[in-house]
């Protein structure tokens, strides 16, 4: 248990600085527990690499509001594309366990984005063209365009698109079918 106890010269005030430094409202606060998600999450998902005995280097960030790690080929080897999955089936498995695993040790919950082998990247990059090709189809025809179904991921990525793009978006639909509408009102 290091980094609990401080020395401080009078209890009271030490009392009231560990409470302010563990109060998630401040920056630096929330910054230091995405940093404390990011190194729990690396460490459940390197035990996990070892005991199936695979590749893979891990990258631990911050992106936003969320801690990001992402499993990397290594100098040893690639990373198993069977860990993606169909459709990043598997990715969002491992991404959930780890969440889980992150959960378990910090007593919160985690928005932490888990990428394997620049599965989510890639993703993201071509959910930017399609949200930029529905933006300007929209714009041009001035009616509402509705998308394929996606993960809430997926809709998040296309939603931040279409908002930097001045225009509107809303999901619809249930789960699994939930899907964005682009619309140029507001």
């Amino acid at each position: 248990m290091t980094g609990e106890q401080e020395e401080t010269t009078s209890p009271a005030d030490g009392d009231q600085e560990q409470a302010a430094a563990e109060r998630p409202s401040g920056r630096g606060s929330r910054r230091r527990q995405l940093e404390r998600e990011g190194e729990v999450a690396a460490d459940f998902l390197e035990t996990l690499l070892d005991i199936c005995d695979l590749d893979g280097d891990l990258d631990v960030d911050i992106d936003g509001d969320r801690a990001a790690v992402s499993i990397v080929d290594s100098d040893e080897g690639r990373v198993p594309r069977r860990l993606v999955g169909q459709d990043g089936a598997v990715l969002e498995a491992v991404q959930e366990l780890t969440r889980l695993a992150v959960q378990s040790e910090t007593g919160e919950r985690s928005r932490l984005m888990l990428d394997i082998a620049g599965h989510r990247a890639a993703r993201r990059a071509e959910l930017v063209r399609i949200a930029r090709e529905a933006i300007e189809e929209a714009r041009r025809s001035e009616e509402p365009q509705s998308l394929e179904p996606m993960t809430a991921f997926e809709r998040k990525v296309v939603h931040d698109e279409v908002l930097a793009a001045g225009l509107t978006s809303e999901s619809a639909g249930s789960e699994p079918r939930r899907y964005v509408v682009i619309t140029t009102s507001a």
